[in-house]
């Protein structure tokens, strides 16, 4: 039986570290691209900030470390944009999840992997709405960045993405209404000069 040592959290956390400095498809306000772990970060404050919103049957802390752990396999892999992604992309990088997760004590690593599971299955509250946010926010992060960073392809993606994981969640459908009426904003506004 694995056990905790310092040695195995420190060796765990210093292959996290790793997410601080792999970039995503997104750039930031300033023009940055955006890193997995600061991904990771917003969606974790997004789904807090929904704690009073959602029923009483939704366990937001679960929603919570959902969305901090669900891209930690990109430590390894990489961040390939969703668009990109096949389906050898996504059986590499749950090799890569079960990977890091093996450095764990056997009680987290039982318990990080049923929450693995349960993201990939999207059965439950908890699992339907990380993965309705995890979108939303891909598409917010799009919203905030300049228009001349998106990809031809962005201009449809950024009015579809998302709304398949949002259907049904009346909150969520709600959340991802209005940032569709920003995405409208923008291609009004900015895709003009872009698209000429």
């Amino acid at each position: 039986m694995k056990e905790f040592t310092p040695r195995g959290y420190l060796d765990f956390l210093g292959k996290l570290e790793r997410m601080k400095s792999v970039p995503r498809h997104s750039i930031t306000v300033e023009g940055v691209k955006e890193s997995v772990a600061a991904h990771s970060w917003r969606l974790a404050v997004m789904a807090y900030l929904l704690k009073n919103e959602v029923d009483d049957d939704v366990d937001i802390d679960k929603v919570i470390r959902m969305c901090l752990l669900h891209d930690i396999g990109e430590a390894v892999t990489n961040d390939i944009p969703s668009f990109n992604k096949t389906d050898e992309d996504r059986e590499t990088e749950d090799k890569a999840v079960d990977q890091l997760l093996r450095l764990l004590p056997d009680r987290l690593y039982r318990e990080f992997s049923e929450l693995f599971g349960e993201m990939e299955e999207r059965k439950t509250k908890e699992a339907k709405m990380y993965k309705a946010l995890d979108n939303m926010e891909a598409v917010i992060q799009h919203n905030e960045s300049d228009i001349s960073t998106w990809l031809p392809l962005e201009y449809e993606l950024q009015q579809t993405y998302g709304m398949d994981t949002a259907k049904g969640q009346p909150l969520m459908e709600e959340l991802r209404a209005e940032v569709l009426n920003d995405t409208l904003k923008k291609i009004e506004t900015e895709g003009k000069k872009y698209n000429k």
